[in-house]
Parts: structure tokens; sequence; C-alpha cells
């Protein structure tokens, strides 16, 4: 390898870019970037009630196929500096580990597609043959309405036309090769509310409780299926999170009862489908009660990119580097990926996650060194 990724990494991570701060990261990489002969722009977008957030996309290359590298720079505040073993943004290295926040999630992963990259053109006359580019955001960790869901449409607005995307987000459970996203689960979440009729606890009769209302209709949630399952998707699952009458004293019956559920379904289901489903299996449940459930705003659907070409080229270079064959998995949480399958079809595949989001986050320099062979793997069978 020419390029270092784990000179580039510490880089990054010497960058305090705790959502929605840009910290320098953005600036750091679009510095190498132009550097490499990448066409680069800085877009910062806004919302109201919400902080401005800067994003950037670099592309090399005009023609097809365009092979575009996603993820971001934020990262989620490091807490408590003291419990850190070695301070969060001092990337410190120690017996061949590389600490700080982001370490894996995700300027590790960044530091190594832009590695391998810069490696891919030094071998190629320093152009592709089609076209690169990176989707770098800094608004992942945070709310995520200034970030990607916004860079892509401008993007297209400008003419750009993506063929695959790899995101780099930490996908492997204990070792590198162990896993890649294929999909993710949608995320639905509600607030299920009883209203009753307040009074003292001594006349009940002249009263109606509406907690008693509230447990039954969630129990019926809780009992119910919501599928099966699919292909590639375990069943869907539904979980309250609290449950709150507001009630500050003893002998008053409330008068209202509510209970906050997440639901993260699977790809049998819609979220206008899977609310029906909720509301039917509510009703059934209610006996008469004076029940409502308010639904949050997501733009977390479920998505799966069907195994096929693009799958295999991205498992068979893993395999290569690593011996691991790698695990096709739709598990976890949200991620960018979300935005991005509109556009194009999109794997996830990076380091170990193990350390994610904890006190002396980390990440393996052998780690570092073995992804950005992976992904340099990646560019040769691609561009092939």
């Amino acid at each position: 390898m020419l390029a270092d990724p784990v000179a580039i990494a510490r880089d990054l991570i010497r960058c305090p870019s705790v959502t929605p701060a840009e910290g320098g990261a953005l600036a750091c990489l679009a510095g190498m970037l132009a550097g490499a002969g990448f066409a680069v722009e800085r877009v910062t977008f806004s919302e109201p009630g919400c902080a401005d957030v800067q994003n950037l996309y670099a592309r090399i290359g005009s023609s097809p196929p365009h092979l575009v590298f996603a993820g971001h720079t934020d990262v989620v505040p490091p807490g408590d500096e003291l419990k850190w073993t070695h301070p969060p943004f001092s990337a410190d290295i120690v017996d061949g580990v590389l600490y700080g926040r982001g370490a894996v999630d995700m300027k590790g992963g960044i530091a190594c597609a832009v590695a391998a990259v810069l490696d891919h053109l030094a071998g190629n006359g320093g152009r592709p043959r089609g076209s690169i580019s990176f989707l770098v955001t800094g608004d992942e960790e945070g709310v995520a309405v200034n970030g990607t869901v916004k860079l892509l449409p401008w993007a297209a607005a400008r003419g750009e036309r993506f063929d695959h995307c790899i995101l780099g987000e930490p996908t492997n459970p204990a070792a590198l090769g162990d896993m890649i996203k294929i999909g993710r689960r949608g995320s639905l979440n509600g607030t299920l509310i009883v209203t009753g009729t307040q009074g003292h606890v001594a006349y009940p009769d002249v009263a109606d409780n509406p907690i008693p209302r509230l447990l039954a209709i969630m129990q019926a949630l809780l009992a119910a299926p919501l599928d099966q399952g699919s292909e590639h998707f375990d069943v869907s699952n539904l979980e309250f999170t609290s449950v709150d009458v507001g009630n500050p004293t003893v002998n008053v019956i409330p008068g209202e009862a509510r209970a906050r559920f997440n639901i993260r379904h699977n790809d049998c289901h819609s979220q206008a489908s899977l609310k029906e489903l909720i509301e039917r299996y509510a009703g059934g449940a209610a006996d008469n009660a004076r029940w409502r459930i308010e639904w949050a705003f997501s733009n977390a659907d479920a998505f799966l990119t069907a195994p096929g070409p693009f799958v295999a080229l991205v498992s068979e270079a893993i395999a290569e580097v690593t011996g691991r064959t790698p695990a096709l998995s739709t598990s976890g949480g949200t991620s960018d990926a979300r935005f991005i399958k509109d556009y194009c079809p999109v794997v996830e595949f990076g380091l170990a996650n193990a350390t994610m989001h904890r006190v002396d986050e980390c990440a393996s320099v052998a780690d570092l060194v073995a992804l950005t062979a992976i992904y340099r793997r990646i560019l040769e069978r691609y561009f092939a």
C-alpha cells in the first residue's frame, strides 16, 4: 500500500467532530481528495430548529460505472473523558491498537476507503476506469435531517448517477470478515394513549382508571405476532420503552395513561400497513376504552439489496483477504443506507463494531490495513 490508512484515521480522529460540529474532519478529507485529483465540494444544509451541517461530495472520473464510498465523520460525544484510558481525540496507538472516538464508527472505515482509492488510482495512472465518489456527511449520529438525506438529491439534481455504494459502517460482530449488511429493518415509534376520568381513589365508581385498560392493550400488542419473518429478515419486534401517567400523588386516579413503543420491522410491512395492523390489534383489546396512537415521523423504512453480482463481488473480496465468508445480514439499527438505497444498491461493510460508542473505542492497526486491502480488492474487481 502507498497510502497509510492508520495515518489518515489518526488525522480524522484528532478532529473533534461531535455532531453537528465539523471539527476539521471534512476539511482534512477535502485536502487529501483534492490533492488526488478529485473535484471536491462542501455543502451546508439547514433545517429550522436544527443546527446547520456541513457535508462533502467528491468525484473523480466522468464515465460509468460509478462506485460510491459513503460514510460520516461526525461522532457521538465521548462522555466522561476521565474514564478513557487514552484521551478520546488523541488517536493514541498502544500495542497495535488505535484508540479514539470514531476509530470504528466510522472514521477508521473512511480512512481505509480513502487509502484504498488513493492506492487504486496510483496503480492506474491516476484515473479510474469509470468514476469513484465519496459521499460524506456530518449528520449521521444526530437527527439526520441535514446530511445524506439532503446530499443525495442535491447530487442527483446536478446530474450525478450512482451505480453501487459501499457504506463503511462497522458491521462485524467479532472479527473482520464476519458480516455484510445487505439491508436494514425499518424503525417506527408510537405512543399509545388511553384516556379515562380522573377522580379520588376512594370513589372509583365515579372515575375511570385508564391504567388497567392501557395494560390490556399493551399485553395484546406484545402477544400478537406481527409476522413470521422473511427470507432475509427476522421476525418484526415491538418493544414498549416507557409507561407514564404523570401522577404526582397516590390518592388520585389519573385521567390519562401513556406507553411509548418502538417497532423494528422487516420487509413484510410498509409503515402504513404496520400502523394499520397495530391499530387493529389495539382496537380488538380496547374493550370500549378511549384510546389512540400518536405515530412519530419516521424515515427509516426496511430495505434489502438482494444478493446478486455486486454482493457476490464484495463477499469474494472479503474472503480473499480474510479467509472468511461473510454472513449476509439485515440485523442492527438504522444507518444512512436507508437514504442511499433510493439512488443505487448499497451494502455496508466496515470494521468490527464491539467498541463503537463506548469508552476507549478502538480498532486494531491490523484490521485497518486489512480493510484497506479489502476495499482495494473491491475496486480492482469492480473496475476490471
